[in-house]
């Protein structure tokens, strides 16, 4: 299992990008106990059957290992933390994974390193679009990648040592604002 949520974001944003999304968005909802992760994407999309099937472990469309385990993990956290899950995907239109968390939960894991895990998937991945919103009761932090590029000048800013130190502190700086 992985230890934090940003992982499974991490994972979930990632299976996006290798299943041709263009444009991912990735959305944290904080209210009260409940907290709600939302990784939407633009790429294939499943069919129903393979739908039903990604939560089995024992399904995967790698070729490389007959195990995937990102999902049926994150499903079955949710479940252990009082929570719901759910896929909901079409050939064509991509695929938005849900999952919710009670954090009173014993099981609950941390948020863990957000801005790590957005640096990871900006600079690993510069030709995606990337619209991260992260909710903590009335506050909220938006970010989209391409308007950071342009605020910055264009090219790749994530890739840029002058640049990637300020923008992963921007991004600490106004996440750990929501949690004042």
């Amino acid at each position: 299992m992985l230890d934090d949520l940003s992982l499974h974001i991490l994972d979930v944003a990632e299976n996006g990008v290798n299943a041709g999304a263009g444009k991912v968005s990735i959305e944290i909802d904080h209210r009260g106990d409940l907290l709600k992760m939302v990784v939407g994407d633009n790429g294939r999309g499943m069919d129903e059957e393979t739908v039903k099937a990604v939560t089995n472990p024992f399904y995967t469309t790698r070729t490389e290992r007959r195990v995937g385990l990102g999902l049926p993990f994150l499903k079955q956290l949710a479940e252990l933390c009082e929570g719901d899950f759910s896929v909901v995907s079409a050939p064509g239109k991509g695929t938005v994974i849900t999952a919710s968390f009670m954090m009173s939960s014993v099981d609950a894991p941390p948020l863990g390193d957000i801005p790590s895990t957005l640096f990871t998937l900006f600079l690993g991945y510069p030709d995606v679009t990337w619209d991260y919103i992260h909710r903590r009761n009335d506050n909220e932090f938006i970010l989209n990648s391409d308007e950071l590029k342009e605020a910055l000048g264009g090219g790749n800013p994530f890739a840029d040592p002058s640049l990637s130190m300020a923008i992963k502190e921007f991004m600490e700086t106004n996440l750990a604002a929501l949690y004042e």
